[in-house]
């Protein structure tokens, strides 16, 4: 007897068509989790590397312009680059240096072993054809030292202080009022602002620090030896900072004239210096710790006892990677800053 066929006889083998397809669409997607996946990781680790390339070169030029590394062939970009790799392989495209505009961008791009440069090999894409992919990352970083910027702590300090044979050079006991250490610098009685010293600034709402634009001169705030209330968690953390061994680092406005007087101050300010804090003494911070408002081993001319009011410490060369400055070219004060900008 014949058998009759039936509808789902007829239907038999769609399955097996259907998950070929799907089969397909199912490495599509895996191509596109695996191998994007490697792709952006890929790319985060060139752009780290071009970060730190770019950085290091910037750090170099503004230091010295001189310098074998800041150059386009300065083989501190490979070396950063590479270090970022997880497989310690990458390759500099090229390195764009504008020394004029104090600028620097390092492009890079991932080397395989095996394979030419910027040909990254991909895992199941090559089922849709596409063996491999290209990555580039690219970083640009400026330097120089700030022309606008918030100091952390209302203190100008004069230009007399800061000459350049001072820094890199000894500790400074910088007093509020009366005679200080360099012989240079003009005093005055107390309750007077001196260039001698340094003068307080007026704060930004809310705020310890205070905004400054060397375009402009910076009016004075109080002219006594206290120093702000409001700036005693700054001090403290200042305190806690030193206890526990780290450099207390402080971009703070050198100022090359003053004129008026009380709140009527105005400083005249050309630039910023970087002072390395060592201790302070200031009437107005009754919360600091005893130790660090009047150090028993400050002694000789760096000796702040009775109504010494002031801030000890020395001017050094720095450089800071901060995105808070606006710079301007380098000056002879030893503080440089170097940025990000793509």
């Amino acid at each position: 007897m014949r058998r009759i066929a039936s509808g789902q006889d007829r239907e038999r083998g769609a399955a097996a068509v259907l998950v070929a397809l799907l089969m397909v669409v199912l490495l599509g997607f895996g191509a596109l989790a695996v191998d994007v996946g490697l792709l952006y990781s890929e790319k985060a680790q060139l752009q780290n590397g071009a970060d730190a390339g770019a950085l290091g070169i910037a750090q170099a030029c503004a230091k010295n312009t001189a310098d074998p590394k800041c150059a386009t062939t300065s083989p501190l970009a490979k070396e950063l680059v590479d270090k970022n790799s997880l497989d310690s392989l990458s390759n500099v495209q090229s390195i764009a240096l504008d020394v004029p505009n104090r600028k620097v961008t390092v492009t890079a791009d991932p080397l395989e072993a095996g394979r030419a440069d910027n040909d990254v090999s991909l895992y199941f894409a090559g089922v849709l054809g596409i063996d491999s992919s290209s990555v580039v990352a690219k970083s640009t970083v400026v330097w120089g030292s700030p022309s606008k910027g918030t100091t952390p702590f209302p203190l100008a300090i004069s230009k007399c202080q800061v000459t350049t044979l001072l820094i890199d050079g000894s500790q400074q006991l910088i007093q509020s009022h009366g005679s200080n250490a360099n012989d240079d610098c003009p005093t005055t009685s107390s309750g007077g602002d001196t260039p001698g010293g340094f003068g307080w600034l007026v704060q930004d709402p809310g705020k310890c620090g205070a905004y400054i634009d060397l375009d402009l001169n910076e009016s004075g705030a109080d002219t006594g030896n206290d120093g702000p209330t409001n700036c005693d968690a700054v001090l403290n953390q200042w305190a806690a900072d030193i206890n526990a061994g780290k450099n207390v680092i402080v971009l703070l406005p050198v100022f090359k004239s003053v004129s008026g007087t009380g709140s009527g101050t105005s400083y005249d300010v050309e630039a910023f210096a970087a002072f390395k804090v060592e201790g302070w003494k200031f009437a107005g911070s009754s919360t600091l710790p005893l130790t660090f408002r009047n150090r028993t081993e400050w002694a000789g001319t760096n000796a702040c006892s009775g109504s010494c009011r002031g801030i000890i410490g020395r001017f050094i060369t720095y450089t800071a990677l901060s995105s808070d400055y606006e710079l301007g070219p380098v000056t002879p004060y030893g503080a440089t800053v170097v940025k990000l900008t793509s």
